[in-house]
């Protein structure tokens, strides 16, 4: 039975176990954004192409239209750095994570799928903190912690207490909410010293290897 380990991709020997048939000699990479899980755009790649992207650590593909190799971002600057490459079950699709360095879709669009695939709600919430933090409509209770330290703490101090006495009461609906209100509180204290949610998903990587 194939394990997920055994699809990993890091050596030009783990590429000999790939499908290149069914698309005469290519086959698709969906890139994805390593920290927020979007998808950014989908391209095809030769072996050589895939060789490239281990050899530099930029994500390559192959132009079909073109019959050329090219390296993403390469006129742009848009570059995608891989951090790993992963095969799927058949073997035949390449799934590439990466580390964007600006918009992946030529259009300037954060990815070529459109901002209606948007990212999931915590990374909504920290992009909404980090917007506050430049410009904030009258009455922003964000603003307001943003600009109040002491605030910030009493709150935030506030939050974790609630959850820990939800917790306690084994009151899971109650546990639900205020965990949800500790996260905000959390967020917008880190946007306050300029930590964002990208620097603590990185830490969580960097422990779990």
């Amino acid at each position: 039975m194939t394990t997920m380990t055994d699809r990993s991709i890091r050596t030009s020997d783990d590429l000999d176990r790939l499908d290149f048939s069914k698309g005469e000699g290519t086959l698709p990479v969906v890139a994805q954004h390593v920290r927020t899980g979007e998808v950014l755009m989908v391209a095809w790649a030769t072996r050589e192409a895939l060789t490239a992207s281990l050899e530099s650590g930029d994500l390559h593909f192959w132009s079909r239209s073109r019959s050329e190799l090219w390296r993403k971002g390469e006129t742009s600057g848009n570059t995608l750095r891989v951090v790993s490459l992963n095969m799927d079950c058949d073997q035949d699709t390449v799934l590439a994570q990466v580390e964007p360095a600006g918009p992946a879709c030529h259009t300037g669009e954060r990815t070529c799928f459109g901002s209606g695939v948007e990212p999931g709600p915590l990374n909504r919430l920290a992009r909404t903190i980090a917007s506050r933090s430049r410009a904030a409509p009258d009455g922003s209770y964000t603003r307001r912690l943003l600009d109040d330290r002491n605030l910030r703490f009493k709150k935030l101090g506030e939050e974790v207490v609630e959850l820990v006495t939800a917790l306690a009461d084994r009151d899971r609906d109650r546990a639900t909410e205020e965990a949800a209100d500790v996260i905000y509180h959390t967020l917008v204290a880190l946007q306050a010293e300029g930590v964002t949610l990208l620097d603590v998903e990185a830490e969580l990587a960097r422990r779990s290897g």
